[in-house]
């Protein structure tokens, strides 16, 4: 959580001046409290953790983007996923692939998830975690999503082409 609040405290000022509200998994409000404001308040922002990957229902303009830090791998020292992982070692298989991989790609699908929860639901999906483009087991994550595009490129370019792609949507959503 200490990644969480170092960019909340960063960024609550610099968005409210741009009529933006940040709202973040405890440090104002309860998981619960959050996705009421983010249901009833357009210019809501929610930093969430670990407690958003899933069981969590917005459609529609209420969540249109989804910015996901890191490939959400379990952190190391669960005692049930070493046990996992140490008897896959045994038996001569690659845990890292054969369990922390499919477990991250579910994980990461069910984030996916919470943007698009029916058929007229839209929206970008930014992951900042590099590791997605430059490792080996990146297009893993990508391929598991329903037509996946991918756009690379320093932070203004990819800006640019988010606000490009969301002007295309809002006009046909908000008639």
């Amino acid at each position: 959580h200490r990644q969480l609040r170092a960019m909340y405290d960063g960024l609550a000022s610099p968005l409210l001046t741009r009529g933006l509200e940040l709202f973040a998994d405890g440090i104002n409000g309860s998981r619960y409290t959050l996705l009421e404001e983010l249901k009833t308040n357009e210019n809501a922002i929610i930093f969430g953790a670990n407690t958003f990957w899933e069981g969590i229902d917005l459609p529609g303009l209420a969540l249109t983007s989804l910015i996901i830090v890191r490939l959400p791998f379990a952190p190391p020292g669960q005692p049930l996923a070493e046990a996992r992982m140490e008897q896959m070692s045994q038996q001569g298989q690659d845990p890292f692939y054969h369990y922390s991989l499919p477990q991250a790609v579910l994980r990461f699908r069910q984030g996916y998830g919470r943007l698009i929860r029916t058929i007229d639901d839209w929206g970008v999906v930014v992951v900042l975690d590099n590791r997605i483009v430059n490792k080996r087991y990146g297009r893993v994550f990508l391929q598991s999503l329903p037509d996946p595009r991918c756009v690379t490129g320093r932070p203004q370019e990819l800006i640019r082409h988010i606000k490009d792609w969301q002007l295309r949507f809002l006009p046909a959503v908000k008639k």
